[in-house]
């Protein structure tokens, strides 16, 4: 009779788990590096859009153009504050999709233990068994050549 490790069905359920998590964790990281790259782009773009309103007023600017200057400056940063509020929420999605993935890499390698633990116990009770079976067939061969 073959035994099975009967914990099986939950040793894949594990396996499963993690793949899903794996999944996850590579969407998170993805998601935090492109919100990071906007991020580094708005910055960007505004330290060049600033170069050119120092530029213009060094020319000179008349009121409405400083003001709509200033005003679109304000937004960027209105922008560079959302998307810095946006990689914080990013990072933090993935922080905690590293400690879910850990978590049931932690699980998989404790299923995988026990699965281990379990096919050398049922090698050596095996080994045993066919010890044990040589050890009889020795005997009887002993036996039955004494009495000859």
């Amino acid at each position: 009779m073959v035994k099975r490790f009967h914990l099986a069905p939950l040793q894949e359920l594990s396996n499963l788990r993690l793949e899903q998590a794996t999944q996850q964790l590579g969407q998170l990281i993805s998601g935090e590096r492109q919100a990071s790259q906007r991020l580094e782009l708005l910055v960007q773009y505004r330290n060049e859009y600033q170069v050119q309103f120092l530029e213009a007023a060094a020319r000179g600017l008349d009121p409405q153009r400083w003001r709509n200057y200033s005003q679109f400056l304000a937004k960027i940063d209105d922008a560079i504050e959302q998307a810095r509020a946006q990689v914080a929420a990013a990072r933090q999605r993935t922080a905690a999709g590293q400690k879910n993935w850990h978590d049931k890499r932690g699980k998989v390698k404790a299923f995988d233990t026990l699965a281990q633990r379990f096919r050398a116990r049922i090698a050596y009770e095996e080994a045993r068994n066919e010890q044990k079976t040589l050890d009889e067939h020795a005997a009887r061969f002993l036996g039955e050549t004494k009495h000859e």
